[in-house]
């Protein structure tokens, strides 16, 4: 059996945009592609509600910071064959005031965490798949405009760095927004459908990487 990771945030978690309780592990896109890839495969879901790529929140706690639980993570679920890795959402808020290309050196730091040789199926490091999160939709007047003023605009540049990213680390990349937009009801998590469409779209992407 093949370990894959899948590491992220709410929009990993099952975060509902409407601000329903949370989707259904058969919905989650890391529970389609588990569902997809079979008994040879176990997917862990690794997603916390404002976790960030290497940010100590001021408000919601340094337990959000995504390098401060990385480790650990890794050790426990070892041995893993393979992380899936999409953050950088909540780094776009207003109150981190960083930009894109500040995100991405977030990703890139996690990315040498998990790519760090250590005990796994062969002895060696997982590998990686970096994820970049969709754009935002248009966040006017919608529940955190506030929140995020100036992240719809960043949003938009994710990808072109989370690749540039993964050509420096060496390791796979997948842009989200290639299958699935962000939800118009709140603008950054993802609708019920495009979960189902994101899942369905990495399995073949992870059984290629596994193979």
């Amino acid at each position: 059996m093949q370990t894959v990771l899948c590491y992220g945030d709410s929009n990993t978690w099952g975060a509902s945009p409407d601000n329903t309780p949370r989707m259904d592990s058969h919905t989650r896109w890391a529970g389609v592609l588990r569902d997809g890839l079979g008994a040879d495969y176990q997917v862990v879901e690794e997603g916390l509600n404002g976790r960030t790529t290497a940010q100590d929140d001021p408000f919601e706690g340094i337990h959000k910071n995504g390098r401060t639980y990385l480790l650990p993570c890794l050790q426990t679920h070892a041995p893993i064959d393979l992380v899936i890795l999409m953050l950088g959402t909540n780094d776009l808020k207003k109150r981190f005031d960083v930009p894109a290309s500040d995100v991405a050196r977030g990703i890139g730091v996690l990315a040498d965490i998990i790519l760090t040789p250590r005990p796994g199926a062969d002895g060696g490091a997982s590998k990686l798949l970096i994820m970049s999160p969709p754009p935002f939709a248009p966040m006017a007047g919608l529940p955190f405009d506030d929140m995020f003023t100036g992240g719809e605009e960043k949003s938009r540049h994710l990808a072109r760095f989370y690749a540039e990213i993964a050509v420096l680390r060496g390791c796979a990349f997948f842009d989200a927004g290639s299958v699935i937009v962000s939800s118009r009801l709140d603008g950054i998590h993802f609708d019920a459908s495009e979960h189902r469409k994101l899942g369905a779209a990495l399995i073949p992407v992870v059984q290629n990487l596994l193979a």
